[in-house]
């Protein structure tokens, strides 16, 4: 039976857990090359199961799926196989414990590059200009920039 405190903290970050999307993610293995892999909406609700409690059971996962969103647990199975498959997860025995093989921040830069390359042919400044000339930037937000700005080495 899985534990409370998975269950509490899935309840944390659900929100989260709804705003995944379809995209395209990479892996960097050992040797540097570069594995394209597409992650669907339901690959990216098990991974985020993943990188929030490092790992968990099949079993597991496929409770706490099943009461948030509604599958059965041989559909939950079936997207952590082809999780397997795709080489982002590894399953360690006994108990078929599942562990994330790339983190949320890797498919999150992933993910913005493609955007950035999709929308704005790959130009960064175009990208930054166009999203803060269309936000309300905070004081503090301003200076995170700035600071990250100035860490920049030319």
């Amino acid at each position: 039976m899985y534990s409370k405190v998975v269950e509490l903290n899935y309840a944390k970050f659900r929100g989260q857990f709804y705003q995944s999307r379809l995209g395209a993610s990479m892996i960097w293995n050992g040797d540097s090359k570069v594995k394209d892999v597409r992650l669907h909406e339901g690959e990216l609700n098990v991974m985020e199961l993943l990188w929030f409690n490092k790992s968990l059971a099949a079993k597991d996962i496929a409770k706490i799926i099943k009461e948030y969103i509604g599958w059965e647990k041989n559909t939950t199975y079936t997207v952590i196989k082809r999780l397997i498959d795709k080489g982002v997860v590894i399953r360690e025995d006994p108990g078929f414990i599942c562990k994330a093989t790339i983190t949320k921040q890797e498919v999150q830069q992933i993910e913005t590059d493609a955007l950035i390359e999709k929308l704005y042919n790959g130009s960064l400044d175009h990208f930054i200009q166009e999203y803060l000339r269309n936000k309300e930037l905070s004081t503090f937000e301003i200076l995170a920039l700035e600071q990250i700005i100035s860490e920049q080495k030319f």
